[in-house]
């Protein structure tokens, strides 16, 4: 069951890739980014809403201290993930993102094998480090067809994986520590916690910043705002849901590396970007290390 529901993630977050990758073209400074994801959080906190009163899990609606921790963690982290990814799309490749986000499940998968005594194979390392290899060919693919990264791009890339680690790791804790609470709660709590963070950041930086956003594309923009808010919520509710039934050694990796091969063909297909032996040998690998690792 849990690979079902990671299988309806992966495709939601394909959806949101995509969408994200063509309003990279509309935000072009921190202060757009946070408002364009401002607006996404804010439209996610209402599908939030809606899936729980779809599931009449309303009279789970809880202020216990431990779930507002678990998903305030999860909302802050979200919110850093977010404008850090749409600020790195418009410096890298396509798929340089979920290579970086790849490298990211190391933080759910230690602290799930430290705090949850979760098992993690010989082979199972052996399947991540392959997919470490594949990173590396993905990295020297993308300097091939595009100018190198920049220490200021590398270092928002690698924040970039390490807040999408905090947030995964975030889902974990919370079905394991919560077991008997809703996913639809979590979820809802995590976008009103990263719409909070988003709102400060932006009130924040904006007061001496003339913001840049193009005007003449709201109508285009928030229509890909509104798709990637509902794929984002289903994204985040199915992987939670994934979560319930998979170990983080197991999850993780598996939906970075699918989410990478599939980021890849994106970039060929839809943005144009070549695909060489280099991307097609780091496929093949990542291809491999997943099925050393789950199978």
């Amino acid at each position: 069951m849990g690979y079902l529901f990671l299988s309806v993630a992966l495709f939601s977050g394909a959806v949101k890739g995509y969408y994200g990758k063509k309003l990279g073209e509309y935000a072009s400074t921190t202060q757009s980014a946070m408002l364009v994801n401002l607006i996404r959080m804010l439209l996610c906190v209402g599908f939030g809403i809606v899936v729980i009163l779809v599931n009449g899990e309303l009279a789970y609606f809880t202020l216990t201290p431990g779930v507002i921790l678990v998903s305030a963690l999860s909302g802050m982290s979200t919110a850093f993930f977010v404008v850090s990814w749409l600020l790195s799309v418009r410096k890298s490749a396509y798929m340089m993102l979920d290579v970086f986000m790849m490298m990211g499940t190391l933080v759910p998968m230690i602290a799930g094998h430290y705090l949850f005594l979760e098992v993690i194979s010989i082979r199972q390392w052996v399947g991540f480090f392959v997919l470490v290899i594949a990173a590396v060919i993905m990295c020297s693919y993308n300097n091939s067809i595009k100018t190198k990264l920049s220490f200021s791009s590398l270092m928002l890339l690698i924040a970039c994986g390490f807040a999408n680690g905090i947030a995964d790791f975030s889902q974990k804790m919370y079905v394991k520590l919560f077991p008997y609470m809703p996913v639809s709660i979590f979820n809802f709590y995590t976008y009103f916690f990263a719409a909070v963070t988003l709102a400060v950041f932006f009130i924040f930086t904006t007061k001496k910043v003339k913001l840049s956003f193009d005007g003449s594309m709201y109508k285009t923009s928030f229509l890909f705002v509104s798709i990637m808010a509902l794929a984002l919520t289903a994204n985040s509710y199915f992987k939670t849901m994934a979560a319930s039934h998979l170990d983080s050694a197991q999850l993780y990796p598996l939906n970075q590396g699918l989410a990478m091969v599939l980021s890849t063909l994106m970039a060929t297909f839809f943005f144009k970007e070549k695909f060489t032996f280099k991307a097609f040998s780091g496929i093949m690998l990542a291809f491999l290390a997943l099925m050393v690792m789950n199978f």
